[in-house]
């Protein structure tokens, strides 16, 4: 049996193969089965990791327990948040107000002063800089967010990678990030610069060389990388109200 195959039942409190449960034991919540073949499993105020026999991999508790990510989980206790090994051991001895999951040797993590930044799994900051809000690295470039709101790319030293701000920002996908500027939402290459002069309210990542893209008269559109229609999903959303309320008086 592969745990890999294993799923979580719809009631969420226990989990199944081939649509039976794979144990006996029942759950308040579990979640997903991760390498090294532990899941997160909670049952009143106490949490831990289980087995797929639903067994306790150990003989801790916490509050709240998650997946594993790169041999590295993250838990909550009365004393704060930081992550443990699949053995249940503090991978360091430091707590945090929050913590995510590793991702290329680097998680993000919020300070009790709800400051963000990246460490590694030795509980270290990667850097000296602190941020309003931090995410996931991916590719060895992570999305910062300084005190005024604005938003930019960050490697791994915790330095802009290419030093534009943006009022919000996504991760890069296949090369290109979403982003949103004073004109609206757009979709930006490795260097920070628009693919494109157009603005819309809402971008998606692009999937095989194309968006959806919300526009700002809200039609709904399928763009390509450089802007141009490509499918008209949705007119314009301009309602009656409004196109009257755009005649002159008396008309």
């Amino acid at each position: 049996m592969t745990w890999r195959r294993i799923g979580v039942s719809p009631t969420g409190t226990y989990h199944i193969r081939d649509g039976a449960p794979l144990y006996t034991a029942r759950f308040d919540e579990v979640l997903d089965f991760r390498e090294p073949g532990l899941a997160p499993a909670r049952r009143g105020e106490r949490a831990w990791h289980i087995r797929t026999n639903g067994a306790p991999a150990y003989r801790r508790s916490f509050h709240r327990t998650f997946g594993f990510y790169e041999d590295c989980a993250a838990a909550a206790g009365p004393d704060g948040w930081c992550h443990i090994s699949p053995d249940g051991a503090d991978l360091y001895p430091t707590r945090f107000d929050w913590c995510g999951n590793f991702r290329e040797g680097h998680c993000s993590v919020r300070e009790s002063d709800g400051s963000y930044l990246h460490i590694t799994p030795e509980g270290k900051p990667a850097y000296t800089a602190r941020w309003r809000y931090a995410g996931d690295f991916r590719g060895g470039i992570a999305v910062a967010q300084s005190d005024d709101g604005r938003s930019t790319h960050i490697d791994f030293r915790g330095e802009p990678t290419h030093g534009i701000w943006f009022f919000d920002l996504d991760i890069f996908h296949k090369g290109y990030a979403r982003a949103r500027d004073e004109g609206g939402w757009t979709h930006i290459d490795a260097t920070g610069r628009p693919l494109y002069a157009r603005r819309f309210a809402m971008v998606e990542p692009f999937y095989n060389g194309q968006a959806r893209a919300g526009r700002l008269d809200g039609g709904l559109e399928v763009i390509d990388a450089a802007g141009s229609t490509l499918v008209e999903l949705r007119p314009s959303q301009r309602s009656e109200f409004t196109a009257l309320s755009d005649e002159p008086a008396g008309s």
